[in-house]
């Protein structure tokens, strides 16, 4: 690979308002006072590729964006923070409202998403994954159709499969066109034996976080790898995911063994924890 591949990261972006609660609301009428409030970045392919670029990786963000306030403060912090940002035209740009409460719970509301990318978008979007040397395609409607239209896989792609449970049929499409996999342990009691099945159809590494008890890797050929997380002062959990996918993928890059790129990813995450960005760089 040259000395700055070049890594496409295909799905979603949003503008996010945070909401800090005590705890997280019970299904009853009621009134509670938020701890504090804010407004950032947010969506996995923004979070990857924030942090990928404070790696010093030369990467693209292909994300759906619209013309709206929301889009436009948007794509101005990304910029702000290194982000090359290659938007699709969208009627309206992403936004969740989170809800977040001590022990990591939250619970995400999308109050917009965006429209359907046009086919001249894909097709463009298409050529960019083709032409980089790794791309990281996100769950997504623009994702699954970026990879329906990929006409071969020669790009190697690394996919975050998030919460999988091993059955989920939206998942497999990514899960078989990809190199390697991220997961993390919400949806499984078992998660070597959920790595296991994911490598039988494909892959060739699969990962998966298990939140302050660290992550674990297992090779196609049965390696396994573990790595304990990396001591943080926590201010906010969101994007710690996408954060070590980004450090085990630029350590990859660098030709790092998994149990290095481990290393590096769990590093990575303890960035995003210690901010109440997806990245410290959208502080200010």
């Amino acid at each position: 690979m040259p000395s700055t591949p070049r890594v496409v990261v295909c799905g979603p972006a949003s503008w996010n308002h945070l909401i800090e609660l005590d705890h997280l609301p019970e299904p009853v009428p009621h009134m509670q006072f938020a701890r504090r409030s804010w407004h950032t970045v947010g969506g996995t392919s923004a979070g990857k590729a924030l942090h990928l670029a404070g790696l010093g990786v030369d990467v693209r963000l292909w994300a759906p964006v619209g013309e709206d306030e929301d889009g436009v403060r948007l794509r101005d912090r990304l910029a702000g923070a290194g982000v090359v940002v290659e938007a699709i035209a969208s009627e309206r740009t992403e936004r969740h409202v989170n809800l977040m409460a001590d022990g990591g719970g939250r619970v995400s509301l999308y109050v917009s998403t965006p429209s359907t990318p046009s086919v001249e978008a894909i097709e463009a979007a298409v050529r960019a994954v083709a032409a980089a040397d790794l791309a990281v395609v996100d769950l997504s409607e623009l994702g699954g159709l970026v990879l329906e239209a990929l006409p071969e896989r020669g790009t190697p792609l690394w996919m975050d499969l998030h919460d999988y449970d091993g059955a989920t049929a939206f998942h497999e499409p990514f899960l078989r066109a990809a190199e390697g996999v991220f997961m993390n342990d919400d949806g499984t009691d078992d998660p070597w034996k959920l790595m296991a099945s994911c490598l039988e159809r494909g892959p060739r590494l699969a990962v998966c976080t298990l939140g302050a008890k660290g992550a674990i890797a297992l090779e196609a050929d049965g390696t396994r790898h573990e790595v304990a997380a990396v001591p943080a002062t926590v201010v906010d959990t969101n994007g710690a995911g996408d954060a070590f996918m980004a450090g085990f993928l630029a350590a990859r890059l660098r030709t790092e063994p998994v149990d290095v790129a481990l290393r590096a990813a769990a590093e990575q995450a303890r960035v995003a924890i210690e901010t109440e960005h997806l990245h410290p760089a959208l502080g200010g």
